[in-house]
């Protein structure tokens, strides 16, 4: 690898169930380091099970960073995420210990790895009123109304994905310009660090299938459904949270309020999370610059390792 004098950052990346966290701990074992997040759902205290958050063990043998920061009821920015995320990678070095980026949100490692274009901050007047419109007019109507302001966001923002179509409708509405327009207004600096960036994927896919179905029946077995349970009975909840909109929750709370039976709940979370899970590896592939292992291959994950540290 080519002599950078930056300080090295590691990036475990990967599509969900894929062995990422084990990876991680094995790494933290031969060196000195310490794992920061980059997981959408880990940052909420209460959603343990649902996310696979890492357990009490694990974050006792491996420092943690950006996991239970948030009440479910709370925003989080992927702005956010980068600035203290940087801020993470700064301090770890200074403790003479290596970051390890992990996680499988790639909104979050494009904010810390490439920026983020300027663009106005979210309105909580705005975006109060952008739900309650969408609740009243539907998200396909609101999809639509993207696409007719925005054609190039739309495109590329599925119809469903009502939390990133309110976002570029209140990017729109506050600035009279299209997200997409913000987006490429930019070049994003150059990182203050050098990462080597390892996607953990088996070459199988119908591997990582069987791993997705087994975890959510462990999941199931560990207790689930009761987590949700009590999420939903907080007086603070909204099925409409960003947090409840994470791939399997928003299933268990379709079943919990009468719309499935448990045989339907696990088909459709399984479904559900094999669609993210192709998405994240979708994401992958346009990623540059980018080493490619097999999460059973422990031998050529130390030996990236070893040659970029």
């Amino acid at each position: 690898m080519p002599a950078d004098s930056r300080p090295r950052v590691i990036a475990l990346m990967g599509p969900t169930a894929s062995g990422k966290t084990a990876a991680a701990l094995a790494l933290a074992a031969r060196l000195p380091a310490e794992v920061i997040s980059v997981d959408s759902a880990l940052v909420y205290r209460g959603l343990d099970i649902g996310s696979a958050k890492p357990s009490a063990a694990e974050r006792a043998a491996v420092p943690h960073h950006l996991i239970d920061i948030r009440e479910p009821w709370a925003p989080y920015s992927a702005a956010e995420f980068a600035r203290e995320a940087s801020g993470l990678v700064a301090e770890i070095h200074a403790r003479g210990r290596t970051p390890l980026l992990v996680g499988g949100t790639g909104l979050y490692f494009r904010a810390l790895l490439d920026g983020l274009s300027p663009m106005p901050e979210s309105d909580p007047g705005l975006r109060a009123a952008l739900v309650a419109e969408c609740a009243e007019r539907g998200a396909p109507a609101m999809h639509a109304e993207l696409a007719a302001v925005d054609p190039a966001s739309a495109a590329r923002i599925r119809p469903g994905d009502s939390q990133r179509v309110l976002r570029a409708l209140e990017v729109f509405r506050l600035s009279g310009r299209p997200l997409s327009e913000w987006q490429a207004a930019a070049a994003p600096p150059r990182r203050p660090f050098c990462v080597l960036k390892i996607a953990l994927a088996p070459p199988d896919r119908s591997l990582l299938h069987r791993r997705i179905a087994d975890r959510f029946a462990a999941m199931l077995e560990a207790g689930f459904l009761d987590e949700v349970r009590r999420l939903r009975a907080d007086p603070r909840f909204d099925p409409e949270l960003p947090a409840m909109r994470a791939v399997g929750y928003r299933q268990a709370l379709a079943h919990l309020d009468g719309e499935t039976d448990l045989a339907g709940f696990l088909a459709a979370g399984i479904a559900a999370t094999r669609q993210l899970a192709k998405r994240q590896l979708t994401w992958l592939r346009s990623e540059a610059d980018l080493f490619w292992v097999d999460p059973v291959d422990e031998t050529r994950l130390q030996r990236l390792v070893d040659g970029f540290l």
